[in-house]
């Protein structure tokens, strides 16, 4: 069940990155990821609704899920969006996949987690991985890039804030379904009260390219990708399941190589091998240490 969630979460949000290219126009983009969420929190509410699992949170268990609604469905995103004003896609996912490590430091920090010899490493490699990757861009990275870089370290702090607060609520037995539903709902009330305030044209595009675009980032993006990904934060740990930041961007130059004439280099294929290597790294298994007093037991039977 890890692995195909895993791989539903790496597929999926590898291929987003072009739906999100193909809502570029018209619609403001506070407005489309509103839609975006809105419509993802609808299907959520019906879905539990129907399944007779419809839970209000309260008490602190309240607060977290707001917390969470802020930080995963929509503060992080609007760094990430203010970012790219500045930054390279390519440096922009390269930040956003520091995650793996800035989870297991907040997990240190906050709930006082083992930071994981083999976790720390395969996030280092699977960075080193994504710069080899990406180096044309950040090589060329603009005098506004400070600034870029600062909106997209916010945005990966929020994404990692939300995931142990995903794990938290978990904790206390609420299911990812349960807390996404309710935390979409508040990031897309966000976003459209922010949206009123700014003056911003309530408009829609209607065409079959934004429509499809808008369901596949509603339904695959965020009903399934955003489950499964948070599910698997509360089976592995955030630091473990937060390295699918690290693979997605892989996925996504593929798909570009399909459709937009990506070529690979042997820089971007030597990167390709660092974050595989990352992913072997932060899936072995501990080395199990055998206590002392059985080590002794065991050499006096010799």
């Amino acid at each position: 069940m890890n692995a195909v969630l895993y791989a539903s979460v790496v597929l999926i949000w590898g291929t987003t990155w072009i739906a999100l290219k193909w809502q570029l126009g018209s619609v403001p983009i506070a407005l489309s990821i509103a839609y975006r969420f809105g419509l993802a929190a609808l299907l959520l509410f019906g879905w539990l609704a129907w399944r007779r699992q419809l839970v209000r949170p309260r008490g602190q268990a309240a607060w977290w899920v707001l917390g969470q609604g802020l930080c995963l469905f929509c503060l992080n995103f609007v760094c990430f969006l203010q970012a790219s004003q500045t930054l390279a896609s390519g440096l922009v996912a390269v930040v956003f996949s520091s995650a793996t490590l800035w989870n297991a430091l907040l997990a240190r920090l906050i709930h006082g987690r083992r930071l994981a010899p083999q976790v720390l490493a395969g996030g280092a490699l699977g960075l080193a991985g994504l710069v080899l990757l990406f180096w044309p861009e950040i090589r060329h990275a603009g005098a506004g890039s400070l600034t870029g870089l600062a909106w997209a370290l916010a945005g990966t702090l929020c994404f990692s804030c939300g995931n142990l607060l995903s794990a938290a609520l978990q904790g206390q037995g609420l299911k990812p379904v349960q807390t996404n539903a309710w935390g979409m709902l508040v990031g897309t009330l966000v976003l459209l009260g922010y949206a009123l305030l700014a003056g911003l044209p309530l408009s829609f595009e209607p065409t079959w390219r934004y429509t499809g675009a808008l369901l596949y980032l509603a339904i695959p993006g965020s009903v399934i990708g955003f489950t499964a990904y948070l599910t698997l934060v509360g089976r592995l740990g955030p630091e473990r399941a937060a390295y699918s930041t690290v693979l997605f961007p892989v996925v996504a130059l593929n798909v570009s190589a399909w459709l937009e004439g990506y070529q690979w280099t042997a820089p971007a294929l030597a990167g390709l091998v660092l974050v595989m290597l990352g992913n072997v790294l932060v899936f072995r298994p501990p080395r199990r240490v055998q206590p002392a007093a059985a080590v002794a037991v065991a050499g006096s039977r010799q």
